[in-house]
């Protein structure tokens, strides 16, 4: 499919410019990997993740979860591009108490969000997770074909949280989870190679995973293709995209100074001009606007394609009400012997899985 590489480049310097303006209005947060992200968060609405802002809940949805929870700023100027219950003044409101556009994202709190991230690693332990459910799903009902999305930070990967699910995901090969790693080689302290300088995509290929290395952030094209290449893969796949944090500053862009805080009104200005950015704040063109509906109005026809075949057959499949309890009640134990409570609770999954197949 053929796009204007004019809008392309709008649409893009949108989602950088809200990011921007939601973390200096709140004098608080995280503005630069937002402003590097934004070619390849562009890219994953337009090109390949399936959702209905009207249905947040659609069981064949692909999940997006961002790992590196604290560049929120990236995911609310999506789910409000994109037609989720996100508005403008939900943007105004970023950091606030009370609103729907937290520090770090919060399951339950903003349409859209499929999980609450902010802690390191956290994010993509959650995402390993939501791919075995899926895969378990997929057993019973072959049409589930949803991915797991993930953007992970350098600071997730020191985590030792990823390691242990980056292990299991490669031993159970979970084709359905594709992860990008934003290698922007910068932490709040400096460079990451002060603490970070291991092989990461070596250490990925070791844990059974599908690599492709050295992307270039800017290149919508190559993004595309690398996401592409990752679907077709039978390995979960990890992603190395190469951006520069700050994308578009003038004097912040690579630094850490970037990274945890607004760039200032000064230097917000100057990066207006550098990306020759002639709007106010929270402006959305109308052009801009306009491509967005064309997008979220395919992914909403492939939704009903999707389920006038499919939904019926699944949401028809209920446990009965109470199966735990009347389940529970059929277990005995000796009272006479001795049990660990580990043993007990071996028992009772066991007992519970019995009555319930979805139970692992």
């Amino acid at each position: 499919m053929s796009f204007d590489e004019r809008v392309e480049a709008k649409c893009i310097n949108t989602i950088r410019f809200l990011s921007v303006d939601m973390v200096q209005k709140a004098n608080s947060g995280h503005p630069g990997a937002p402003m590097s992200l934004a070619p390849l968060a562009f890219i994953l609405w337009r090109d390949h993740i399936n959702f209905n802002p009207k249905d947040t809940k659609w069981i064949n949805r692909d999940r997006f979860i961002l790992s590196a929870g604290h560049a929120s700023a990236l995911l609310y100027s999506m789910l409000h591009l994109t037609g989720y219950d996100v508005s403008i003044e939900d943007l105004k409101n970023f950091r606030q108490y009370g609103s729907i556009t937290p520090g770090h994202p919060e399951f339950g709190s903003t349409p859209g969000v499929e999980a609450t991230t902010g802690p390191l690693g956290q994010g993509f332990a959650n995402g390993v997770g939501m791919a075995i459910a899926s895969k378990k799903l997929a057993v019973k009902y072959p049409d589930i074909n949803h991915k797991i999305y993930a953007i992970v930070s350098d600071g997730d990967l020191m985590e030792g949280i990823s390691a242990e699910a980056a292990s299991i995901a490669g031993t159970l090969q979970l084709d359905n989870l594709i992860y990008i790693y934003d290698s922007n080689k910068i932490s709040i302290e400096g460079s990451t190679d002060l603490s970070f300088q291991e092989n990461v995509g070596k250490r990925f290929e070791a844990y059974g995973w599908h690599v492709i290395n050295e992307i270039n952030g800017e290149d919508t094209e190559k993004i595309s293709e690398a996401i592409t290449d990752a679907k077709e893969n039978t390995e979960p796949s990890l992603l190395i995209l190469k951006t520069e944090i700050g994308f578009g500053s003038p004097n912040k862009s690579g630094k850490e100074s970037a990274h945890g805080e607004a760039l200032g009104e000064d230097e917000v200005e100057l990066t207006r001009k550098a990306l020759n950015w002639n709007y106010e704040p929270f402006n959305v063109p109308k052009e801009v606007n306009e491509h967005f509906k064309e997008i979220t109005g395919r992914k909403i026809n492939y939704y009903k394609n999707w389920t006038s075949k499919n939904l019926t057959k699944i949401t028809t499949d209920k446990l009965e009400q109470g199966w735990a309890t009347k389940t529970l009640k059929a277990l005995s134990l000796n009272e006479e012997k001795d049990f660990s409570t580990r043993d007990v609770s071996g028992m009772v999954l066991n007992k519970l899985s019995e009555n319930n197949e979805w139970l692992i």
